[in-house]
């Protein structure tokens, strides 16, 4: 027992113990939690049949049935999913409605643990449904945390600390991946030079961070590499470390959304950063009608279990995060994999997406590229398909679209990139579609000029856009300019590539 006083007082307070200063902060970011959710379950509504339904880009139940010949009953391991049950168009899009539901009664702290468990898994389920549309650094993000979230009612420290550390992973891994990477503009400290340009949805504040003078675009890199690199490091010690970690990340996101677009990203990072405070903390910034209606219905009910029970469970929960992602961290600094049967472990637990990589734009690109499709019933007279957010219109103000993500336009980024076969995949499908004229698809467009018949023949080339000058847009009022580069069919450097346009016939 003296030995045990002897400790710090921060290592007595073992993982176990009721998180009774932690109650306040819990609450709020159940209900915050709830809202992002509902965001991207509304995001996702309009669009999951142009992605994955019956005439979508890339249809579910194909796709469901190639995973099952190949693996069986082991299919579902591959792709856990609630779809498994029922693919139809009918349940894709019912899902998103279910998840907005949920959502809402989260927020109203009615049937919370139940609600959080189906929204885990109604978005893991939508998250393999959509494919290669879903899989970005946010959706991981979302899936880790609100899996996390379902254990937040037991009223533990530990699940606070598992907070802590999936924020510290976000943070210092995004840093880290920057400089593993040897990116010579963000080793040069010149990124954010093009990044306000080059990045995948810029919104008009893209264009004034843009005008910056070349010193501050430099510093703005040097807080970028302090609050990744050196900040996540104080989310681990005593409140004013803590605070200011909590506060330096918070203002980073908050420059962030006054320049890009990326969803619901920012917001869920800032919520995260609830973590690093306390209920007193909280109960000195919040309005004392919000901390009385957090402290009288907004307290979740704790978990019903045994502590016997409930302590071990966490304990082994904990144990296996922990080993998955320290392993996953060794595996990016070292770029080698672990011993067969830890990989198998890890690969067991990929398909969940309840541990997770990290690592946010760790290259930049130099210049922006567009691809342009046009389609013609002649081959004489071509008309050009217009995206709903994504660069096309010189004139056209580049929207705010913040937590709403068209994954569309996002993938339609990726293009220019360089050829990979799971791009080249969905791009012809996507292609093929057109050809086809899915209602379904071609509602993901900003207009379709091809309304009443589709097109006979289509084709694509690359333009190179950049942002005007101040003295650029007060002459022409465009937010852009562009030029031809070169045709896209579908990868412009693949010498084999027919030059003819693609025949519906």
């Amino acid at each position: 027992m003296n030995r045990l006083r002897a400790l710090p007082g921060w290592l007595r307070r073992v993982p176990f113990q009721p998180a009774d200063d932690y109650v306040l902060v819990s609450a709020l970011f159940l209900r915050l939690l709830a809202l992002v959710y509902l965001a991207a379950f509304v995001s996702l509504w309009p669009q999951i049949l142009g992605l994955a339904g019956s005439d979508g880009i890339l249809p579910l139940a194909e796709r469901l049935e190639r995973i099952a010949a190949e693996f069986g009953g082991g299919g579902f391991w591959q792709h856990p999913s609630l779809f498994w049950f029922d693919a139809s168009d009918t349940t894709l899009q019912f899902a998103p409605v279910a998840g907005s539901l949920f959502a809402l009664l989260l927020f109203f702290n009615i049937l919370p643990r139940t609600s959080l468990s189906l929204l885990f898994a109604l978005y893991l389920s939508l998250f393999h449904a959509g494919w290669v549309f879903m899989n970005f650094q946010w959706d991981y993000l979302l899936l880790e945390g609100g899996f996390l979230a379902i254990f937040l009612p037991s009223g533990r420290r530990i699940v606070i600390w598992l907070y802590r550390w999936l924020l510290f992973r976000l943070r210092f891994l995004s840093g880290a991946a920057k400089l593993l990477s040897q990116d010579p503009s963000w080793v040069g400290f010149t990124a954010l030079a093009a990044y306000f340009e080059v990045q995948p949805l810029p919104h008009a504040g893209a264009w004034y961070a843009h005008q910056l003078p070349e010193g501050v675009l430099q510093a703005g890199v040097g807080l970028v590499f302090f609050a990744e690199l050196v900040v996540p490091f104080l989310m681990f010690l005593s409140r004013g470390p803590r605070f200011f970690a909590a506060w330096v990340t918070i203002g980073l996101q908050l420059l962030i959304l006054l320049t890009s677009n990326h969803n619901f990203f920012n917001l869920l990072t800032i919520f995260l950063c609830l973590f690093l405070f306390d209920d007193q903390a909280l109960r000195r910034a919040l309005p004392s009608r919000l901390v009385a209606w957090l402290q009288r219905g907004g307290q979740s009910p704790r978990l019903a279990i045994p502590r016997w029970l409930l302590n071990p469970a966490l304990g082994l929960l904990a144990l296996a995060l922990l080993s998955v992602s320290g392993l996953q961290i060794w595996e990016m600094f070292s770029g080698r994999r672990g011993p067969q049967p830890v990989a198998q472990a890890m690969d067991w637990f990929a398909p969940f997406r309840v541990v997770n990589k990290y690592h946010v734009f760790p290259t930049m690109k130099e210049e922006r590229l567009e691809v342009v499709i046009e389609g013609s019933a002649d081959g004489e007279l071509w008309r050009s398909y217009a995206f709903k957010y994504k660069p096309g219109d010189p004139a056209q103000r580049p929207a705010f679209l913040v937590p709403h993500q068209p994954r569309l336009d996002w993938m339609l980024w990726f293009l220019p990139l360089g050829f990979h076969p799971v791009h080249a995949l969905w791009y012809e499908a996507f292609l093929d579609r057109l050809l086809e004229g899915s209602p379904s698809v071609t509602a993901l467009l900003g207009s379709n000029p091809f309304s009443e018949k589709p097109p006979r023949y289509l084709r694509a080339a690359l333009y190179r856009y950049r942002f005007t000058s101040p003295a650029e847009r007060r002459a022409t009022g465009d937010w852009w300019t562009r030029e031809y580069v070169a045709p896209f069919y579908p990868w412009p450097w693949i010498e084999s590539a027919p030059p003819e346009p693609l025949d519906s016939s």
